[in-house]
């Protein structure tokens, strides 16, 4: 069956000792976010990638965010990759392959995607010491590659994730989760032209 002709929505639960998670995705709605993490600034971020991506995606997550939100915020992107790894399917009919360059005033991000099945992350440009800020009082900068590298992983895709530019902690930040979308938007679109799987080996 093809991307266009089949149901691509997936749903999971992950409980460890750090944290409780559901996540439940449908590819083609219409960007629908219900998105509790405890992590505000997380919950900012999963709403931008939903209405931008055109995914509806259910998110509900608690955990000893007391501690810190690291914990919570790897959980919810490693199930995210997980589902989204399930809703694709066998990715016959897709696309595979999306890019975008998003601006957020004076942010400029650019996002590569391959629906490859092999998970790889480049992730660069951020500038020096975004790692260290905290963002909305929860949010350090060094998790911005740390979601990526969780989905990638767990999804099985191949991410090209490069900062041009940018400035302000938030717009840096944002601009990737945009960037991210659209390009992901595009990679997992059915086209109507391809027949089967969208790869010379038969299988991604």
């Amino acid at each position: 069956m093809s991307a266009a002709s089949t149901p691509r929505t997936a749903s999971m639960e992950r409980t460890t000792s750090e944290s409780s998670v559901f996540v439940s995705i449908d590819l083609d709605g219409t960007g629908v976010a219900e998105i509790s993490t405890t992590v505000p600034f997380y919950d900012h971020m999963l709403n931008a990638l939903c209405k931008h991506s055109l995914i509806d995606l259910t998110v509900r997550a608690t955990g000893d965010t007391h501690i810190d939100a690291h914990h919570t915020v790897e959980d919810v992107a490693i199930t995210f990759g997980e589902v989204l790894k399930k809703a694709l399917g066998d990715k016959a009919g897709i696309r595979r392959f999306g890019d975008a360059t998003v601006p957020l005033d004076e942010a400029l991000a650019r996002a590569v995607v391959d629906v490859s099945g092999r998970p790889y992350l480049v992730h660069e440009g951020e500038p020096a010491g975004q790692e260290y800020h905290l963002i909305g009082g929860h949010f350090t900068g060094s998790l911005t590659r740390h979601v990526f590298e969780a989905i990638t992983l767990h999804a099985g895709i191949c991410l090209h994730m490069d900062v041009l530019r940018g400035r302000d902690p938030h717009h840096i930040v944002e601009a990737q989760f945009k960037a991210f979308a659209r390009a992901l938007r595009a990679a997992i679109e059915p086209d109507p032209r391809v027949e089967g799987i969208p790869s010379t080996k038969g299988a991604l």
